[in-house]
């Protein structure tokens, strides 16, 4: 019996994978730049970095998948997305940018540290807020008309996305924050597991208060979460998320090592999952449907084989870089 694959929603599915992995990957890095001022300058500012230094260049491939992959297999999307956002990806760049340059050069350049320090703060500030508010600024809908973005330069800066904004420096610095109680040990540890505590409930609180507005923003989406059938659907979002949240907390209370940083990520999946089930199956709320967006199923077909071959690769290659780099950061340094 013949199977019918559609081509667009397994486009859809590879798209939010590589976002989620970015999200996830160079979520903790960014949180730990967010995070750096709060370190003691010298050797807990040196661990915190060199607990990420093996990895973080490598962890922006993802970022590179999902741009590269809306583009590809969803044009439309892409066209409209990027003018209404321009400022929040320009400045998104930027921010990744100084945070690069100034995690190699604080190495290299110890006459300056303390410049440095701050372009990586400040650099890693920008950058996860920008995210955030992209994010907002596509989920609070894009004025489309004749296929082509007909908003103004600043419709993306709203309420709204300064929430979403908030709410993801505070989940990235939760990524950060429980990667270093994983990575580190003694008072630096001690330290990550305070910082741990705030940002789960700065996190948790934003993330309620996202889900509220998310009610009043949209009739669409207030029907997916209060109307039956659709509200039978989404309820293990919610509980999933409470038994998760409540899991989390215990697990940095009872110093746990690893723990606390595999349950922000599971955070992060059902936030996402949350997020995806309110706008699906629009890619730009809120009229374009994956559907309506998506490349020519010939091309679909060719960029299928494509990824086939390369997200294996990305994949292994991450997991063995994890692997070789694993356990607590001594003094060695990386660079």
């Amino acid at each position: 019996m013949a199977v019918n694959i559609d081509l667009t929603t397994v486009w859809a599915f590879i798209i939010a994978f590589g976002i989620f992995a970015y999200v996830v990957m160079d979520g903790f890095d960014l949180g730990i730049g967010v995070l750096f001022p709060t370190f003691k300058p010298g050797r807990e500012r040196d661990r915190a970095m060199n607990s990420i230094a093996p990895v973080w260049d490598g962890n922006e491939t993802w970022l590179v998948l999902g741009g590269g992959g809306l583009f590809a297999a969803f044009p439309l999307a892409y066209a409209v997305i990027l003018p209404a956002t321009y400022p929040l990806i320009i400045a998104m760049l930027l921010g990744l940018v100084f945070r690069g340059v100034a995690f190699e050069y604080r190495w290299r350049d110890p006459g300056h540290r303390a410049f440095w320090d701050i372009a990586f703060t400040g650099g890693s500030l920008v950058a996860a807020m920008s995210q955030g508010m992209i994010l907002g600024a596509i989920l609070q809908g894009i004025e489309v008309v004749d296929r082509a973005y007909a908003g103004s330069w600043f419709d993306w800066l709203t309420p709204y996305t300064l929430l979403t904004g908030l709410g993801t420096v505070a989940g990235y610095a939760l990524l950060g924050s429980t990667w270093l109680i994983w990575k580190l040990d003694g008072p630096a540890q001690a330290h990550a597991r305070k910082l741990a505590i705030a940002a789960g409930a700065a996190t948790l609180l934003l993330m309620a208060g996202v889900s509220l507005y998310n009610v009043v923003l949209n009739e669409t989406y207030a029907a997916k979460w209060l109307t039956a059938p659709e509200i039978y659907y989404a309820a293990p979002v919610p509980i999933l998320t409470a038994i998760v949240s409540l899991s989390l907390l215990h697990a940095i209370f009872t110093a746990r090592n690893s723990k606390p940083f595999w349950l922000s990520i599971a955070l992060f999946f059902f936030g996402m999952a949350g997020l995806g089930f309110t706008i699906w199956p629009n890619v730009v709320p809120p009229g374009i449907t994956i559907w309506d967006a998506a490349a020519p199923e010939r091309s679909q077909v060719f960029m299928l084989v494509g990824v086939a071959i390369t997200m294996p690769l990305i994949i292994a290659y991450t997991g063995w870089a994890y692997w070789v780099f694993r356990g607590k950061v001594g003094d060695e340094g990386y660079h």
